[in-house]
Order: structure tokens, then sequence, then C-alpha cells
């Protein structure tokens, strides 16, 4: 049977990774990011392993949410949301004192509003499916107070309770927060401008962790990439 994954934030980094990992295991994707022509590569090398429908955008626009839902129904029906395009809301992320308002709000936008926006519009979907889950991208900021990092740690923690709460309101869905740790991304490299950070793992390496969750089905919850097995 065949299986479809939307992807956010895919052109680059862990959403690239992932949509790789779920390519090699046979997912049709609808993948999105906001940079066409970073996206337009990405889909051209993932094209050459599964069917890709690659629509750039932003994911706090309703219409390009819009998009993304109906292209996953005409590949037969979402099977899996992976909500993992974020935004840190400057570069190095800004303390609250002085956090401007419109980089707050454009932070809660992306990282909390637009994966509850997507995943209203795809629920009808993965209700259907025979394994229908909600992959949200999290972070250790979410559950520890790291001086710089309040709005978007702030914005996952949001993130982590909704999750939460989707999968009491929805028990037949897999519903999973998955805090994937330090990984050597451009997000990453935005958090510390001009620091070295080559000592992070690549992305790449937590996607078999990522894996499991699909192929186990573990119980709804949040979950630490490294934990995984």
């Amino acid at each position: 049977m065949t299986t479809t994954a939307v992807i956010t934030g895919a052109s680059r980094g862990l959403g690239l990774a992932l949509a790789e990992g779920l390519a090699r295991d046979g997912w049709q994707l609808v993948i999105d990011a906001r940079t066409a022509a970073d996206l337009e590569a990405a889909a051209g090398e993932l094209s050459r392993l599964t069917k890709v429908t690659a629509i750039a955008g932003d994911v706090v626009d309703d219409d390009h949410r819009a998009e993304l839902a109906a292209a996953a129904d005409r590949l037969g029906g979402a099977d899996l949301l992976v909500n993992n395009a974020s935004t840190l809301g400057g570069s190095p992320p800004p303390a609250l004192a002085a956090f401007p308002l419109p980089a707050l709000l454009d932070t809660f936008e992306v990282n909390v509003l637009a994966p509850i926006a997507l995943t209203q519009l795809l629920l009808p979907q993965l209700r259907i499916s025979a394994a229908g889950a909600v992959l949200n991208i999290s972070s250790d900021a979410a559950v520890e107070a790291y001086a710089g990092w309040g709005g978007y740690g702030a914005a996952k923690a949001a993130l982590d309770h909704a999750s939460a709460v989707l999968a009491k309101e929805e028990p037949a869905l897999r519903v999973w927060a998955v805090d994937p740790g330090d990984l050597r991304t451009r997000l990453q490299q935005e958090a510390f401008p001009g620091e070295d950070i080559s000592d992070r793992p690549l992305p790449e390496t937590v996607v078999p962790r990522l894996l499991t969750l699909l192929r186990d089905r573990p119980e709804s919850g949040r979950y630490i990439a490294g934990a995984l097995r």
C-alpha cells in the first residue's frame, strides 16, 4: 500500500534528511519550503527515489496550506504530517527583554499556529489512514531555560502542549513531539552566528531513530530522538 507524507521545511536540514529517509522506504512526498530554488533542488534529488510534489510557500499562508492538503489528497491522502518548518525570530535569537514583537509574533505563527492549522486541514485524511500520524519537531528549549531562547522555546513548548492535547482528542492517531537534539543545520548556525558548529551531528544521523516511530508506532507523546531505538 502506498503511503504519503507531508513535510514542511523540507528543502534542507532535518526536513530534507527525513524526506530522503521516507523516500527510500517508499513513501510518496508532499514537501514545502519558502525558498523555491532550494525546494526545486531538493525535489529533483528526491524524485529519483519516489513521487514528489513540491510546493514553494510560507506555512503561515492560508492558501499555501490549502495547496499542501490538496496535493496530499491527490496522492490518495496523507498518512503522516511532519511539522518541521521553524524560525528562531532572529540571529542570534534575541533576549525576551528586547525581542521585537513583530518577530515574536512571527515565531509563534511559524512554530505553533501554522502547524496547528495544517494539522486541522489534514486531519480528515489522517483519520481514514490505517496508520495516521503527526510528527511535530520540538526542541530541548521547550523544556529547558536557555538565555536568548525565550521566544523559540516558548513557541516549541506551546507546540508540545498542543501535541499532547491533540493526542487526547484524536486517540486513533499517533501524535509525537520529538526533540531531535542539536544538529548541524542552518537553523543551528543562525542561532550561533560566526561560531563553529561542526561538532554537532548531521541531521541524517537521527533519521533512523525517527523512522522507528513509524515502524514501532509507540504511544503518542514527547520523545527525545537520542533515546529512540
